[in-house]
């Protein structure tokens, strides 16, 4: 299935959305979202602050809190990754793919 995002448009990092919308519509304080999700201020901060990835058991934990689907926080992150990946060509240029048997 082809994408209608611009792939030139480097995705929205999932802390954007939890910083750009999701905090702002539970009127929820950095500090509570760590508490109820049972991790470190320091750590959402960093997530909030896109200086973090998120991990699958943030992604769990988000999805527990906030009644979504993990896959759904999983989905956004894989595509910031793949997409950071994808502007530097040159890490990838010495891997030959393997031909397949004849």
């Amino acid at each position: 299935m082809k994408s209608l995002r611009n792939s030139n448009r480097q995705p929205t990092h999932p802390g954007a959305v939890l910083r750009e919308d999701v905090l702002p519509a539970l009127a929820m304080s950095q500090i509570e979202f760590a508490n109820r999700l049972g991790v470190s201020r320091l750590s959402v901060s960093e997530l909030l602050l896109e200086k973090r990835g998120l991990s699958v058991e943030m992604a769990a934990r988000l999805g527990k809190l906030l009644n979504t689907t993990p896959e759904s926080w999983l989905r956004m992150q894989e595509a910031v990754d793949l997409w950071e990946v994808r502007q530097k060509p040159e890490k990838l240029a010495a891997i030959k793919p393997i031909k397949a048997a004849a």
